[in-house]
């Protein structure tokens, strides 16, 4: 059976994994693009192991970046991101993702896209799919990206060269405002999980954050046992589809579960200790609050970057569920620290209110990434609608 391939690079890009595309080796029709993008990833997949392609099973394993010329004054890249399915034959547009916005600067300094000329880079990035500028800042090393480096990112074994990355004006990513409703709180109810309180926030992606209490737990649960609950996951994913609603994503419910990956849906906590992954002990008095997310009903095993923004940028919005939970020590000018499972997030989150609400500037964080293979990367002719 005939083959089609396509130059790939296959990138880390904090703690997720993802094929790096050029624009100009896809079809010119965008909805051309589906097809080949479920053949590479090796989607649909019953058995939810994608073996017969690059994804590697899991959401943060399941990813693909488009890059082309910018389409943007002062930008020097666009950059696309598709969420693939894994069970099910879906591609999604509808978010970006905030850890593999870490591996685009590198990939396009590396491939020759932005020539850059000094010991550091600044790579200005346009995302497609949330209309947002991100500023990525890292070192370089002979002529390309560096990668070694002291700094430790939880989730990841080893150290590596920072990434600096500014999302900037991340607000109304998805929906045009960074509170949707226009509210801190509000109350969401439907089938499946009654009444609760939830904060919706749309910064780099859309979420709605829910207290771990009100669900049942602590949150600060090993992603294996929040999957060992389907009633739990049921009851989140029913939280996600009537946030959906609320935020004006979509217009009903049918259409929220065909955009699966926004709004992240997230339980959230005051500081407490907490066992990470790797098995380490974290005190109270390392967080300002803890979180829990899951996309497309699997719990992550570290928090998304654009999940962990958003959270940030809540906790500095008085009257939010994050701002009542975050720690006294919590202060305007101090980066917000999020306990998740793999560890702790730092993420500085500038936001201010004027006459027409509250604003968030910039959110800013530190990532690694890694080229880890390059080449010519296959799919089935027929399987891709070639």
């Amino acid at each position: 059976m005939r083959q089609i391939g396509l130059r790939a690079v296959f990138m880390r890009g904090g703690t997720s994994r993802a094929l790096m595309l050029r624009a100009d080796d896809l079809p010119r029709e965008r909805e051309r693009w589906a097809p080949i993008f479920l053949a590479l990833m090796g989607s649909p997949d019953a058995n939810g192991r994608q073996l017969d392609g690059m994804g590697g099973g899991i959401s943060s394993l399941s990813k693909i970046c488009v890059i082309g010329p910018p389409s943007r004054p002062g930008a020097n890249l666009d950059y696309t991101f598709a969420q693939i399915g894994i069970r099910d034959a879906t591609v999604d547009y509808s978010g970006n993702c905030g850890n593999m916005s870490s591996a685009v600067g590198p990939f396009a300094v590396d491939e020759g896209l932005v020539p850059i000329a000094g010991e550091e880079a600044a790579v200005r990035i346009f995302n497609t799919n949330t209309s947002k500028l991100i500023v990525a800042r890292f070192a370089m090393d002979g002529g390309r990206a560096a990668v070694d480096g002291a700094f430790v990112l939880p989730g990841v074994a080893g150290s590596g060269a920072p990434i600096r990355l500014e999302f900037v004006d991340p607000g109304g990513a998805a929906t045009g405002r960074l509170l949707p409703t226009g509210n801190p709180i509000d109350r969401l109810s439907g089938a499946g999980f009654g009444e609760i309180e939830a904060t919706l926030v749309d910064a780099a992606n859309p979420c709605v954050f829910v207290a771990a209490d009100t669900l049942g737990i602590a949150g600060i649960e090993m992603p294996e046992e929040i999957e060992a609950r389907p009633d739990l996951l049921a009851r989140l994913d029913a939280i996600r589809v009537a946030a959906s609603l609320r935020m004006g994503i979509a217009r009903d419910a049918e259409a929220a579960r065909k955009i699966p990956s926004i709004p992240k849906v997230a339980a959230i906590a005051p500081p407490r200790a907490a066992r990470t992954l790797s098995g380490a002990e974290l005190a109270a008095a390392e967080t300002n609050l803890h979180v829990r997310m899951i996309s497309l009903g699997q719990p992550h095993r570290a928090v998304p970057l654009t999940g962990a923004m958003c959270l940030a940028v809540a906790a500095r919005i008085p009257g939010s569920l994050a701002h009542r939970f975050a720690s006294p020590g919590n202060l305007p000018s101090d980066p917000v620290r999020i306990g998740q499972p793999s560890g702790v997030t730092v993420v500085d989150a500038d936001v201010s209110r004027n006459e027409r609400g509250w604003h968030a500037r910039q959110a800013t964080v530190y990532r690694t990434a890694r080229r880890l293979m390059e080449g010519t990367v296959y799919c089935r002719a027929a399987a891709s609608g070639q």
